[in-house]
């Protein structure tokens, strides 16, 4: 997952929104750090409690964790609430639990989804838009 996150970070520039999806456990935040380490930034972890970091770089990072907007019942109000807007212009956002809450930031955007229900992970993804057409791991 890591690899496959140094992979996708090489490829990524100033606007990029990520989601990330799968169980708890499936690498998601791993992944994160693969993108991290490719934008010259070595201390992502996972923002479950604070719900959201921005990691500064030549491109920042921002990574968000929806996991628990979800468990309020109106993800999408939680996450107007976090003003991703006017920074994300000049950031890679990568969201841990993007539904389409927070798919409705970008028209352009890249879905990854994570299955790891037998111990053989998938990833699946998905670009959305021109931006990400033609990308392969």
């Amino acid at each position: 997952m890591h690899d496959l996150g140094k992979r996708i970070g090489a490829k990524c520039v100033a606007g990029d929104l990520i989601l990330l999806n799968g169980p708890l456990g499936a690498g998601k935040t791993v992944l994160v750090q693969g993108i991290g380490e490719a934008l010259g930034i070595s201390d992502v972890t996972s923002p479950t409690f604070v719900i959201s970091r921005i990691h500064k770089a030549p491109l920042p990072l921002i990574h968000v964790d929806a996991y628990r907007l979800l468990e309020g019942g109106n993800a999408a109000l939680y996450l107007d609430d976090l003003d991703l807007d006017s920074p994300r212009e000049n950031a890679v956002t990568v969201i841990e639990w993007g539904g389409e809450e927070s798919a409705r930031l970008s028209e352009e955007r890249l879905e990854i989804v994570i299955d790891r229900t037998d111990d053989v992970r998938e990833v699946t993804m998905t670009p959305v838009g021109a931006r990400w057409q033609g990308f392969s791991s």
